[in-house]
């Protein structure tokens, strides 16, 4: 059932004298519809194309910059994984460098003692003449005389010329 089309005559009618009553001030002369204020497509409203490409862009240049700084994070790490590596073989191998020369001394100290005579004067002592039965011995490029297992080395202490007993 449709209403009469006098019906919807009549409620217009009715309803443009009531729009001119509500109208904003007393004072402003009647009109058919108040001013309206526009706040959409104001450059800071909630709902303005400048506010929402603004904080697009906000976010999307947050992201980029997330994601830059995780990938700079990832490639230093990557970077500093092998310079790190590098740097804990190279401890390793002075450690194991350090370890080999205390061997080495160890190894000299203990054979030191077997190759000198017991009665042979401590390593350092000065003398003023040789024993008898010396003989001239190279080692290493240095110059030795060796008294039955006791290697003497000559110097010059003041103006006097001494030897030394040496550990060759």
């Amino acid at each position: 059932m449709t209403p009469c089309p006098s019906l919807k005559l009549a409620f217009a009618d009715l309803c443009v004298p009531a729009l001119y009553l509500g109208a904003d001030s007393p004072t402003a002369s009647p009109t058919l519809l108040p001013s309206a204020h526009a706040l959409i497509g104001l450059p800071f409203s909630p709902l303005s194309f400048a506010g929402a490409a603004r904080r697009t862009t906000r976010r999307v240049v947050a992201v980029d910059a997330g994601m830059a700084t995780s990938a700079a994070a990832a490639a230093n790490t990557q970077q500093s994984a092998p310079a790190q590596q590098q740097a804990a073989t190279a401890q390793q191998q002075a450690a194991t460098a350090q370890q080999q020369q205390a061997v080495a001394q160890q190894q000299a100290a203990v054979a030191a003692p077997q190759s000198r005579p017991p009665w042979a004067p401590a390593i350092g002592t000065v003398v003023q003449s040789l024993p008898g039965g010396c003989t001239p011995t190279p080692r290493g490029g240095v110059e030795y005389d060796d008294c039955g297992g006791v290697f003497y080395r000559c110097a010059f202490q003041g103006n006097n010329l001494v030897h030394v007993v040496q550990n060759p």
